[in-house]
Formats: C-alpha cells, structure tokens, sequence
C-alpha cells in the first residue's frame, strides 16, 4: 500500500464505519455492507474466528470440525479479494468478537457498526458482549439479511402467528410473494484502504487437523462467492441439471443429484434472493418446469425453519422441542459410537455416517434416513444426532438443522410424525447397491 493511502486514511479514520461479518459472507447482496458504502464515513470490515466455535460442546465434539472450518477459510479468503476491489480493508482475527470489536471502534473512532442480525441463543449473548464492551457513542444497525422472503414481507402479522405446517405457511407466502431485488455496495476511494495486515488462521491454528478430499465425494467444492457463482454457472447454464433438479435431487452419488448450493447459503457466500432471481432468469431463457420451482420450493424450507426458530427461540435446542413431547429419550454410549463410526445393522445407515465422517457431507435423503434410526428407532437424544451434525456438516446452518432434526424427531413440525423404514429406503434409492459399495467396500473403486 503506499504512504498517501496509509496517511489519508489515517486522516479520515475519524469518521469510520464497521462492518461486522458474521454469516453473510459476500459482498453482493449484502445489506450491512451496502448501507455503510453508501455513507460519507470510511468503512472498515471485520470477521472473527471466535475460538468458542472451535471447542467441544456438551455432547463432546467440536461446535466446528475440520470440513466446515477449512470451506469457512477458503471463503474468508475470497471475501478479503472481494472487499479489496471496493478498497475496503479486511480485517481478520483469531478472537472473540467483543474483544477485538471494541478495540477496533476505539482505535478508528468508529461512530456506526452494522451487522447481519441473529437471534439464536449463542449469537444474541456473543451481540450483546459485543454492544457492552463499546463505548456509548457507537450506534448499531442490525439488518435481517439471511431470508429469501424478507421479515417486513410475511405476510403475518407477527413471527408467533406463523403456522407450524410448512404447506400452510408456502401457500400462504407464495400468494403474496414478494422478493427484493439484489444491492449491491458502492466502491470506496482508494483512500479508504488502512495498514493494518492482518493473518487468515489456518486449520492447524484453529486447533483441526489438515486433510486431503477423500475423491468419492459429493461435495469437492470450496467455499466462497466466486465458487458459488462458478456453482450456478455449471448448474444452471453449462450443465441444465436444474431442469431435471426435481428427479434427481434424491441421488446419493456425484455431483449434481442436486445443486449442492447449501454450504454456500449456510455461511453467506451467497444469499437466497441471488438464486432465486437467478431462477427466474432461467425460467424466462431455458424453462419453467416442476424442477426449477422444486428449488425455490426448497429456499422455502430453509425460510421456514429460520421463521420457526423466530416464533419458538431456544425451544428448538430443548430435548421436548417446539412440541414439548415428553418422550423417554436415552444416551447410550455403545450406540453412538456404533451410529457414528457406521457400524449398525443397516448397511444404508453405515455408508451414510462413513460419508460424512470422510467428506463433511450427506445427501438430503441420507440426513433424514440417519436421523430417524437414531431419533426413532433407538429412541436416542436427538441433540445428540443434532450436534454431531453441527459439528461434521460442511453446510450446518443452525436453522436448517435443529428444525430438520425435529422433524424427523417428532418433536417438531412433521404433522403426521413419520418413521423411515431403512430397508425400505435403501432399497428405493439405492436398489443397485451402488452407493453402499462405494462408502462399505471402498477398495472397488480405487
């Protein structure tokens, strides 16, 4: 960087603007960053490692295992390219955000910090240390940022009257869908940029061990926006799957049985409303069929989940979930470690668990397969099953995953409280037996 930048930076940090990143990880689309764009302040940005997501959780495994945390690195690393281009600085650290946050806004005096808002039990104490340990003249602009249907959109009138069906709560929405537009941040002058380099952590800082990808993987991709764009590119326009999405979408095996855009969604990189408008832009040039509204349809459960999660609060993480059910749950310590190391006597649920402790991945249709052998049929804590997931998924969304994890519980929104039959599903979906060998008998695809 040159002296003029570094010295008319220091002269206009007076008048500094934050951008606190949290899981909205892209500079498109980003509502946070475009508010503090469109100031006369400077603008500065933020993202923290926080070392709590990185320590064992009371289930015993890591709130963030190596999979996810290494797809988290990768987009940090596109993001501080991204912010680059609109001259704005990246700053990156190793800390609690209400450590490093208030030093930040002291040292650049900075007078707005915008953020993306959260509402999860952990994330509104981690909002709350971080509002605490600044000084009083700082003001705090929170956007909700990570639906397609906007909160001012619903048509409801609060988040308690939302119903707990989902085909109640999409019918209702689609009759009155309205989706922004995308925005997008206005670039800074080149006098915006400030010294003050900072390291991205590797896996070894963050206490993980490195890895190679195991080849028979779904998901070989890398986290980022450029990587989620280059995603839609082959999905939609090179490839065309999204116009089979809905006959394929229950595959076990390759890269596009689906449109694998989930990681990218759960850490920000890319938001709903950019694949939704995305969507339409195909309906309108390719074609408009069962498959492209079957994935809008599934933007719709992960808007759903986040709106239950609103109305029930921390009821999602209790063991009775948003239903209260009073079941006779059990921990047993021989069954976990048979469910986890895939070793139970279903073939089907063993090569889904030994995906997942290989890759950091698992189709929709395993992940509901697994969850209801453990949750219905060895009747077992269902957090249990929650937090393991937490911890090995490379796209974990809090959200997603508690909600999906009380459904197939019977704890949470299924009205008709369904019990996979195991055999049954493999037989349906896997009636060649190809998946199986691959993740059982590995030595036949070397």
């Amino acid at each position: 960087m040159s002296n003029t930048a570094v010295k008319a930076a220091d002269e206009i940090k007076i008048l500094m603007d934050l951008v606190w990143f949290r899981n909205d990880l892209r500079t498109l689309d980003n509502t946070s960053l475009q508010q503090a764009c469109a100031n006369d302040a400077g603008v500065i940005a933020v993202y923290c490692f926080d070392p709590r997501h990185f320590e064992s959780g009371p289930y015993g495994f890591k709130k963030t295992e190596r999979f996810r945390a290494q797809f988290l690195i990768e987009t940090i690393q596109e993001l501080r390219e991204d912010l680059r281009k609109l001259n704005i600085t990246f700053l990156v650290y190793l800390e609690k955000p209400e450590e490093i946050i208030s030093k930040l806004a002291a040292k650049y005096k900075v007078s707005q910090i915008y953020y993306q808002k959260e509402w999860t039990a952990e994330e509104v104490e981690v909002q709350q240390n971080v509002k605490q340990a600044c000084e009083t003249s700082v003001t705090f602009t929170t956007n909700y940022d990570q639906f397609l249907i906007h909160p001012e959109d619903l048509p409801y009138d609060s988040f308690e009257v939302v119903p707990n069906v989902f085909t109640q709560w999409r019918k209702t929405c689609e009759k009155a869908l309205h989706i922004i537009k995308c925005v997008e941040p206005q670039q800074q002058p080149k006098t915006n940029l400030i010294d003050e380099p900072t390291e991205i952590p590797s896996l070894s800082d963050l206490g993980l061990e490195d890895f190679k990808i195991d080849n028979r993987t779904a998901f070989p991709f890398k986290g980022g926006t450029q990587q989620a764009s280059q995603r839609i590119q082959q999905y939609f326009w090179e490839s065309k799957k999204l116009k089979v999405y809905k006959k394929t979408r229950n595959g076990l095996v390759g890269t596009d049985y689906s449109s694998k855009l989930s990681a990218w969604l759960a850490n920000g990189s890319i938001s709903a409303r950019i694949i939704y408008w995305e969507i339409k832009k195909f309906e309108r040039e390719e074609v408009k069929n069962d498959s492209t509204y079957w994935l809008f349809f599934e933007l719709m459960w992960r808007d759903f989940f986040k709106y239950i999660s609103l109305k029930y609060g921390d009821s999602i993480f209790k063991i009775g979930g948003i239903l209260n059910k009073d079941y006779d749950w059990h921990s047993n310590k021989a069954a976990q470690k048979e469910w986890i190391s895939g070793t139970t006597r279903y073939d089907f649920v063993n090569a889904n668990m030994k995906e997942i402790a290989a890759t950091g991945w698992m189709s929709n249709r395993g992940r509901q397969n697994v969850a209801s052998f453990w949750a219905k049929e060895l009747q077992q804590d269902w957090r249990i099953g929650a937090a393991y997931f937490e911890s090995m998924l490379i796209d974990y969304d809090v959200h997603s995953n508690y909600g999906n994890w009380m459904y197939n519980s019977g704890v949470g929104n299924d009205p008709r409280d369904r019990k996979f039959n195991i055999q049954s599903q493999a037989e349906r979906y896997d009636s060649s037996g190809k998946y199986q060998r691959l993740w059982l008998e590995p030595s036949l695809f070397d």
